[in-house]
This record gives C-alpha cells, sequence and structure tokens, in this order.
C-alpha cells in the first residue's frame, strides 16, 4: 500500500504539470484467459492471452498479447515470475495499414494476504518494452524503441453470498493498477497510465473464476498534455492448475 501511495502522489504531481489538458475518449471490451500451473512445491508456469477491441467496443481490432514464464513459489502466498510477452498492436492512426509488434520480457513479485472472508493480492512488475519503430502509414522502420516500466496492482475481493470464495460464491472485486514509465526517452510522461476497476468474480469451481466488469483507463500520452480516458468492459477468465501428486 505503501507503494501505491507513493506512485499516486508521483503521478498527480506529474499531471499537475503537464499544461492543458487535451483528452480523447475511447470504448474497448477486453477478453482474458489467466492461469497459474504449479507443477512442483517451488515451480510453476505463468500463462496469460488477451484479444482487444476498439472503437465503440467492439468495431475494430486493439490488440493482442500472449505471455509465458516460470513462476518461483518463495512460500504459497509469495511468488516470482520471469516471463516474456508479445504483444501485437493491430493498425490504427500512425501506421494505419501495418501491425506494430512489442517485445516485451517482464519480472514481478506476486503475494497475497488472506483474511476469513477477504482477500487481498497484490504484484509489483518491472516491464522491458521494445516496439518497433514505424516508418509511415504502410511500412514499419528498422529498429525498436525501448523503454521500461513499472506497474503496481493490487486486487481486493470481498464476498456476497454466504459461499464466498467457495465454488458458486458471489465476490465483488475492487482492482487498480498504476504505471509509470521511466528511461533516457521519456520526458513528459512519467506517469503512463491507471487502470480502475470494480465487477463481480463468480466462482466456478475451487481452481477456476471468471470476473466481469468496468474497468476506466486513464492514459497520458508522450507530449505530455494529451490524454485518453477510456471505457472498458473487461472479460476475464482465471485458472489455476495443481499438478502435484
Amino acid at each position: 500500500m505503501k507503494i501505491w501511495l507513493l506512485l499516486f502522489f508521483f503521478c498527480l504531481g506529474a499531471t499537475s504539470l503537464s499544461g492543458q489538458k487535451i483528452t480523447t475518449t475511447d470504448e474497448q471490451t477486453w477478453f482474458g484467459f489467466l492461469s497459474q500451473t504449479r507443477f512442483s512445491h517451488k515451480w510453476g508456469l505463468w500463462l496469460d492471452a488477451h484479444l482487444r477491441l476498439k472503437d465503440d467496443f467492439v468495431s475494430e481490432l486493439s490488440q493482442g498479447i500472449v505471455r509465458a514464464g516460470p513462476m518461483y513459489y518463495i512460500t504459497d502466498d509469495v511468488r516470482l515470475t520471469v516471463s516474456y510477452a508479445y504483444v501485437h498492436h493491430f493498425p490504427t492512426e500512425g501506421h494505419e495499414n501495418v501491425a506494430q509488434p512489442e517485445h516485451r520480457p517482464w519480472q514481478q513479485i506476486q503475494w497475497f494476504v488472506r483474511w476469513p472472508k477477504v482477500r487481498l493480492m497484490q504484484w509489483v512488475r518491472l516491464e522491458e518494452r521494445f516496439r518497433r519503430k514505424i516508418l509511415n502509414d504502410n511500412e514499419l522502420a528498422e529498429g525498436y524503441n525501448y523503454n521500461p516500466r513499472i506497474r503496481y496492482n493490487f486486487a481486493l475481493f470481498l464476498p456476497l453470498t454466504k459461499k464466498g470464495l467457495a465454488p458458486g460464491g458471489l465476490q465483488f472485486l475492487l482492482n487498480d493498477e498504476i504505471m509509470v514509465n521511466f528511461g533516457k526517452k521519456i520526458v513528459y510522461n512519467h506517469f503512463d497510465q491507471n487502470r480502475f476497476f470494480a465487477g463481480l468474480v463468480y466462482q466456478v469451481n475451487a481452481h477456476a473464476q471468471l470476473h466481469g466488469g468496468y474497468m476506466n483507463l486513464y492514459q497520458q500520452l508522450a507530449s505530455g498534455n494529451q490524454f485518453r480516458n477510456q471505457h472498458t468492459i473487461r472479460v476475464f477468465y482465471f485458472h489455476n492448475f495443481d499438478l502435484r501428486k
């Protein structure tokens, strides 16, 4: 929580110095499948895949993302991940006839705090982003633009029914993630974006959950005074596999 507060006040200060704001609005729908597979007492695998649609929620393709990498369990509730993500940015303004690939190694520490009826999940993630340069609307350029980014995410699960976290239970999910850019090429937008989500969680079984709800994404663009306010429908399916005997 201390990390989250520090990042929040840092970003608030950066935003206030950005000058006159120009804000554009977008509507998107995000679908995601996320899993953690545990092979042994100490080792597991992280895997997630996403498809994102944009323009009136579903009119155009926005992004496709796949992440995979090994996990190390310090304890049942503290986990380290070193992974790779491939991000496919579908054609948009600035490269209307060509897709932009992005390669993104990342490292993460994730931890859980569990109470009798409430559960809190947090992670801190460091990403190294390599985005292919764009020559014009029709062609990619040689080389990549690079910058690191750090992310802090918390998710608070509150039971709404007597079953709570048991199969068939319904929970309320409050989730926020803040992202901060850094590196030599970042001048005006050290604050990258904040994602605030509120929705419902249906406990499918002991190992699977279905999440659905509304997310607001607020992002500062590279110019510093341009912002994006995105209204998002988010539907994620989580499944944890435990292959230990």
